[in-house]
């Protein structure tokens, strides 16, 4: 199966190497694409050699930092014109442990979208602080009650499309940036009525580099939760559903 991970970096010089690293190790037969937002810490060049050495690493440069959002669709759009047919996304901090990837890959063969989540099955949270994580577990169960989505980790960003899914989506339409772009992409791909599946993921916070949270990002989620409900009509759930692309 073709398979790219995409991985959006801004400042993360001290990660990209190792990051590719683990990546390769746990799926050698996937290839990387990193999405670059003009790092001022020369993430970038760095970025550049480690793709001149390693053939399956590939670099996107952008010109200038417009959020997590845009970076993903840019590296989607990417993949998607290059044929391969499994799309995953995860942080380049180590939050997102690359030994989880083939569990990601093998349950993607029977489901268009698959998760890597939290909080299925209880809670997996390491060295974060109590404020954060209530609020995180608190978007999870205001996605559920307000949009009806059985997702217990709405919010999380390691994830596995199957192409068919991103080829669905109008994502020239996806508005959300930051951490609301994952309930968005999920929320849509659900609507659809492609299968989305949670696998158990230890998240750890990262060690190295410094985060690229704002401020307003919990606005925006609640926001754009109440904008995803009234853009499908106040409903609650799929009119159709398709069959696992397996």
């Amino acid at each position: 199966m073709k398979t790219v991970i995409v991985i959006p970096t801004y400042d993360e010089r001290e990660n990209v190497k190792p990051m590719s690293e683990a990546v390769l190790a746990q799926v050698p037969e996937a290839n990387i694409l990193f999405v670059d937002d003009n790092s001022p810490d020369g993430t970038g060049d760095l970025l550049d050699q480690i793709a001149a050495q390693e053939p399956r690493v590939s670099v996107l440069h952008r010109q200038k930092k417009e959020g997590l959002g845009r970076a993903y669709i840019a590296g989607f759009h990417w993949a998607l014109e290059r044929g391969y047919e499994w799309i995953c996304e995860m942080d380049c901090d180590f939050s997102h442990d690359p030994k989880a990837l083939p569990s990601l890959l093998a349950t993607a063969k029977d489901f268009d979208l698959v998760l890597g989540s939290r909080y299925i099955g209880g809670i997996r949270v390491m060295n974060w602080p109590m404020s954060r994580l209530l609020l995180s577990t608190g978007a999870a169960k205001y996605v559920h009650f307000i949009l009806g989505m059985p997702v217990c980790d709405p919010t999380g960003g390691f994830k596995c499309f199957h192409r068919e899914v991103l080829t669905a989506i109008d994502m020239d339409k996806i508005t959300s940036n930051g951490y609301s772009f994952q309930i968005e992409m999920t929320h849509t791909a659900w609507m659809q009525g492609f299968s989305v599946k949670e696998i158990p993921i230890v998240f750890e916070d990262r060690k190295a580099g410094y985060s690229k949270m704002k401020a307003n990002i919990a606005t925006e989620a609640f926001l754009m939760v109440l904008k995803l409900w009234a853009r499908c009509g106040f409903r609650r759930s799929p009119r159709v559903k398709h069959g696992a692309h397996a």
